[in-house]
C-alpha cells in the first residue's frame, strides 16, 4: 500500500512536467508541419530528429513543388551545382551530360566526326581545308566547298548557329551522313554521302624553320596526343638541321597535366624536377624528368604571354627554375590549381580543384581569386590600364614570394610566370582604322572572297613555302580591299598610317595563305611582324646570354 502510495505522489508530481514536454514537443513540430499555404514549407521537406539531413535536396524539391512558374528538375540541379562551384575558385565547374563530347574531345586528341576545317562565312559552312585521310577528303571535298544542307535540313542562309550545325556534322563513327555542296563554277549542288570516321584533333599547330639552325613549334594546347606531336615536331626539325629550338606556347590556356610533364622530360636533364603538386586531401607528388629527352641540352626559349596558363605555366617555370633556357613574352595568366575530372552517372562531368602546383624553385604562380570571378578575369583589362602590357617597370612583387633559382636569378610567385626578357604588346600600326577592320572581321572576309575568286591563279605558287616566299599583295590588291571595307559601310581615314597598311598587307597576306595554303603559309606571314620571335631569335643568336643565364648574371 505505501509502494502504491508513493507511485501516486510521484505521478501528481510528474505527470504535469511530462504534458508540458509532450504539448511543447507538439508545438515545436507544428511549426515544421504547417499546410501548403501557410507561409511555411510542406512539413515534408523537414526530417525532425534524423542524423542525415540533405538539406539541398529539400530545397530543390520544394522549389521543383511549389515554384510560381514550372522549372524542370534537372535545371535546378545542375544550376545549385553551378553555383556551388562558383563560389569556390574560378577553374572547378560542372559539365553536363550534353556538352561533355564537345568540350573534352579537343583534349582527347581526336573527335567523330566528317573531317573537316571550316569556318560560318556569311551565314554559310565554308570549308578551309578537309583534314588528310578523313572521310570528306577522300569523298573529294574541296576547299571552298559550301556545305549548304546536311540530310533534310537547310543550312545555309537560315541563321543556324555554329554549335547547331557542328552538331548535325558530328556523331558516332561508321554513321552516315548525306550533304549537298555548292561550288563555285559548278551550275547544280553536288551531293555526297559521308560516313563518320575518328578525326585526329591536333594540338600542335605548325613547326618550321626560321632559319638554318632555329626551329619554331607552336602548341595550342595540350592534349592527349601533344606529347607524341611534339616528339614528331622535333624529329622532322631536327632532320632539317635545327640546333635552336623556340616553343611558343603564347595563347595556350593549357589542358592535361601529365602532357605538359611529358614534354618538359623531353627539355630537361634525368632527375631534375618539373612541378608538385599539393592539396589538402592529396599528398604532395613530385614530377621529375626521368629519361634522357630528346632535346635537353641545346639552346631553348620559351614564348609565353597574357594568355599562356596552367600546363603552359608548367613549362615556362620548369625552363625558367631549372636555368634551362630563356623565357620572352609577358607575364603569364596566372593559374597554378590542379582540377580532377569525375564522370556522373547521367554523363555530365565534374572538374574540381583538388590541389595547387608549384615550380621547382616552390613558388605558386596562382595569382589571388579571393575578390570573386569578375576581379578574378578582369585582371588582364587591368594589366592593360595599368601599363604592365608595354612596360615591366608597372609590374609590383611581393618581396615574401621572392625566390631564387640554382644560378642565382631572382624569380618570383603569386602570380604568373614573369620572363626573363620583357617584349611589351606591339602598337605601333594598330590604329582605330586597323583595329575596325580586324574586329569586324573584313580582312578575312576579303581573303576568302579573294581567294575563292583567284583560286586557280594561286595554284602556280605550288605550295605554301612558294607563296610565302613569292606572293605579293600588290597596290591593286591593296586598293581593293579599301574599295571592299567602304562598301561594308566603314569610312576611310583621309590618310592612311604607313604602319597601319603594313599592318594590315601583312594580315591579308596571311590569311589568303591560310584559305589557300593552310597553317604553313598563315604563321610565317605573320611572323614577319613578331616582335616577340624577333626577340627570341635575337637572343639564340647571342650565344653569351645563354652563358650568362647559366652563371647566374643579370641579363
Amino acid at each position: 500500500m505505501e509502494n502504491k502510495q508513493k507511485k501516486y505522489t510521484l505521478s501528481k508530481v510528474y505527470l504535469p512536467i511530462v504534458l508540458s514536454l509532450v504539448l511543447i514537443t507538439g508545438f515545436v513540430l507544428g511549426l515544421h508541419l504547417r499546410p501548403p499555404g501557410s507561409g511555411q514549407p510542406e512539413g515534408r521537406f523537414f526530417s525532425i530528429g534524423m542524423e542525415r539531413y540533405d538539406k539541398v535536396r529539400d530545397v530543390i524539391n520544394y522549389v521543383y513543388d511549389s515554384y510560381v512558374d514550372s522549372v524542370s528538375r534537372e535545371y535546378l540541379t545542375e544550376e545549385t551545382i553551378r553555383s556551388l562551384l562558383d563560389n569556390l575558385d574560378p577553374h572547378s565547374s560542372y559539365i553536363p551530360a550534353r556538352d561533355f563530347r564537345r568540350l573534352t574531345d579537343p583534349l582527347m586528341g581526336s573527335f567523330e566526326g566528317i573531317g573537316i576545317e571550316f569556318n560560318m562565312v556569311k551565314d554559310t559552312l565554308v570549308v578551309i581545308q578537309p583534314i588528310p585521310g578523313g572521310p570528306s577528303e577522300r569523298a573529294g571535298i574541296m576547299p571552298g566547298d559550301r556545305i549548304t544542307q546536311v540530310g533534310d535540313t537547310l543550312i545555309a542562309g537560315v541563321n543556324k548557329s555554329t554549335d547547331d550545325v557542328v552538331s548535325m556534322l558530328l556523331g558516332k563513327k561508321g554513321t552516315v551522313v548525306d550533304i549537298k555542296v555548292y561550288r563555285l563554277g559548278v551550275p547544280d549542288l553536288l551531293s555526297f554521302t559521308l560516313t563518320r570516321d575518328q578525326i585526329p584533333s591536333y594540338s600542335l599547330d605548325i613547326a618550321y624553320m626560321t632559319d638554318d639552325e632555329t626551329g619554331y613549334i607552336k602548341l595550342s594546347r595540350f592534349s592527349a596526343t601533344s606529347h607524341q606531336e611534339f616528339l614528331q615536331a622535333i624529329d622532322k626539325l631536327q632532320q632539317q638541321g635545327m640546333e635552336k629550338l623556340i616553343l611558343d606556347l603564347r595563347g595556350n590556356g593549357g589542358g592535361f597535366l601529365d602532357a605538359a610533364i611529358h614534354i618538359a622530360d623531353e627539355l630537361l636533364e634525368p632527375r631534375q624536377l618539373i612541378v608538385y603538386t599539393d592539396g589538402r586531401k592529396r599528398p604532395r607528388t613530385f614530377a621529375r624528368s626521368m629519361r634522357n629527352g630528346i632535346f635537353e641540352s641545346q639552346p631553348l626559349v620559351v614564348l609565353i604571354d597574357e594568355w599562356s596558363a596552367s600546363a603552359s605555366e608548367i613549362i615556362a617555370g620548369a625552363v625558367q627554375d631549372n636555368d634551362r633556357g630563356l623565357v620572352v613574352g609577358r607575364r603569364s595568366f596566372g593559374k597554378g590549381l590542379v582540377q580532377e575530372q569525375v564522370q556522373l552517372s547521367d554523363g555530365s562531368a565534374l572538374r574540381l580543384t583538388v590541389a595547387r602546383y608549384y615550380t621547382p624553385t616552390g613558388r605558386s604562380i596562382q595569382k589571388p581569386y579571393d575578390e570573386g570571378l569578375d576581379a578574378y578575369y578582369n585582371d588582364l583589362i587591368e594589366r592593360f590600364h595599368s601599363g604592365e602590357l608595354v612596360s615591366p617597370d608597372s609590374i609590383k612583387f611581393d618581396d615574401s614570394l621572392r625566390f631564387e633559382t640554382p644560378a642565382g636569378r631572382i624569380v618570383y610567385g603569386g602570380g604568373g610566370i614573369m620572363p626573363d626578357i620583357f617584349v611589351p604588346l606591339e602598337t605601333v600600326g594598330q590604329t582605330a582604322f586597323f583595329n575596325q577592320v580586324s574586329n569586324r572581321g573584313f580582312i578575312y572576309l576579303y581573303a576568302f572572297d579573294y581567294v575563292d575568286r583567284q583560286r586557280s591563279n594561286l595554284t602556280r605558287f605550288g605550295d605554301a613555302a612558294g607563296f610565302v616566299q613569292n606572293f605579293t599583295l600588290n597596290n591593286v590588291i591593296f586598293r581593293d580591299f579599301l574599295q571592299f571595307v567602304q562598301d561594308q559601310g566603314l569610312q576611310l581615314p583621309r590618310q592612311m598610317n604607313p604602319e597601319c597598311e603594313a599592318m594590315i598587307r601583312t594580315h591579308l597576306k596571311a590569311y589568303i595563305g591560310r584559305n589557300m595554303f593552310g597553317a604553313h603559309a598563315f604563321y610565317p606571314v605573320l611572323h614577319t611582324r613578331d616582335l616577340t620571335l624577333d626577340k627570341a631569335i635575337e637572343a639564340l643568336r647571342d650565344g653569351m646570354m645563354l652563358s650568362l643565364l647559366r652563371q647566374g648574371e643579370d641579363l
